[in-house]
């Protein structure tokens, strides 16, 4: 019997799993879009600024195919090892945030220290950091889940690191990211099952803290005054607004074609990362508006389904990676194209995989990597639960003689109840959203 065990474990250890091709086909069209389209915008930044017109696609490629190959190193990593070093990956999150101010390792652009000197290059902490901390509360999820969601100990752990997280960027400082880090600790605990009532507390307390944060920087303030009417002041606060609906307005339905857009040219500031959408929208008009929106949707729609799968099957790391990932490019890429459209105030956010920007593109391309990682266990989990089924069901079949047919039925053995919710076999049910019945 045990020889048998053994050979059924090896051969469900030789199950390989598939990445998932929806996820691959929205990302991959999503970074061809950002090649294009970096080509296209770069082109008069790269003069202006003296570097060549091509300096800025160039760039752009050599940091998406680095992208790709820590992608790759992703993929073909197991979640299991990424699990056992969650806490030195939170570690990593403060050092990185730390480094930047440090002098001759921290480099400041605008009155902001956000960047990490490499020589060649300068590296966004706060990008890094993103995925780290996404990481490390998966795993403290998934050690944690009763806890989160019957104490208010547990629940506030991660909301802790979240605001130690959030005053360090504050430094910098860099309110979108550290809003950005909030939303994605409140979305992860409610996916994660905490008490939605108990949730109200802190969420009632941190909206009046960011509304305060806001109002006490002047130039925080003039961005919402012209957020909402960007023409009052069209050469001053709303300049880069006016000049972003302006290309928006001359696309139209259909654009003016690859090339052709008039406000890239000296008019519309940071063209090639921030509000490249709204190159996106002067030059390919609404509908290739609504083709980034919509292969943004399916790349998030798709993360979030397996998240659901992975922790239906219980593997709860896995499935909160999946909706932490996705919570961080959704929220983002709706920021970005929100503030390029009109509908929110300037925020330096760039588009994921569109965007001109090395350190954004590389752990994007890090955070897909992980996400298909995510997608081949839990395919491979799926594959080895039907051979067991099939495995369980074959001698069932083999026992239906006649003799055996004639026989009388027996009730079958009850499960023993301290067995309940240990196998991964078994169908458990979930808590529902936020821990409400």
């Amino acid at each position: 019997m045990s020889d048998l065990a053994a050979r059924q474990a090896t051969r469900l250890d030789a199950i390989r799993g598939r990445f998932d091709g929806w996820l691959v086909a929205c990302a991959g069209a999503l970074a061809c879009v950002g090649v294009i389209m970096v080509g296209s915008a770069g082109i008069s930044v790269g003069e202006n600024q003296g570097v060549g017109e091509f300096y800025y696609l160039s760039r752009h490629l050599v940091f998406l195919i680095i992208g790709i190959g820590l992608g790759t190193w992703m993929m073909a990593t197991p979640l299991k090892t990424i699990e056992q070093q969650s806490q030195w990956l939170l570690l990593a999150c403060f050092v990185l945030l730390l480094v930047v101010f440090i002098p001759g390792l921290g480099k400041s652009v605008n009155g902001a220290r956000r960047w990490i000197n490499l020589g060649v290059s300068s590296f966004q902490a706060v990008e890094a950091v993103k995925l780290l901390y996404i990481v490390w509360l998966a795993s403290y999820l998934k050690r944690y889940s009763e806890e989160v969601t019957a104490t208010w100990g547990a629940m506030l752990k991660p909301l802790g690191v979240a605001v130690a997280l959030f005053a360090t960027l504050m430094l910098q400082p860099d309110f979108g990211s550290s809003s950005l880090l909030l939303a994605i600790t409140a979305g992860m605990l409610v996916l994660g099952g905490v008490n939605m009532p108990r949730m109200f507390g802190p969420v009632l307390v941190g909206l009046p803290v960011l509304a305060a944060l806001v109002i006490a920087e002047p130039y925080r303030m003039r961005r919402v005054t012209s957020f909402l009417d960007p023409f009052k002041d069209p050469f001053g606060e709303g300049y880069q607004l006016s000049n972003a609906l302006m290309a928006v307005g001359r696309g139209e339905w259909l654009g003016v074609g690859l090339g052709g857009s008039v406000q890239k040219l000296s008019y519309l500031p940071e063209a090639h990362t921030d509000f490249i959408m709204a190159v996106i929208a002067e030059e390919f008009g609404f509908i290739g508006v609504c083709i980034v929106v919509a292969l943004f949707t399916g790349l998030v729609g798709r993360a979030f389904w397996i998240g659901l799968k992975c922790v239906e099957m219980r593997r709860h790391f896995a499935g909160y990676c999946a909706f932490g990932i996705a919570l961080w490019i959704g929220l983002q890429s709706f920021v970005s194209i929100g503030v390029n459209l009109g509908l929110l105030p300037t925020k330096g956010l760039t588009l994921p995989l569109i965007s001109s920007g090395g350190s954004s593109v590389l752990m994007t391309c890090m955070a897909i990597g992980l996400l298909l990682r995510v997608s081949y266990e839990l395919d491979r989990a799926q594959r080895q639960v039907a051979r067991v089924r099939d495995a369980n069901a074959a001698p069932a079949g083999a026992a239906s003689t006649p003799a055996a047919s004639n026989a009388r039925p027996t009730a079958p053995a009850a499960a023993p109840a301290s067995a309940r919710g240990t196998n991964r076999l078994r169908e458990r049910v979930e808590p529902t959203l936020g821990g409400l019945a």
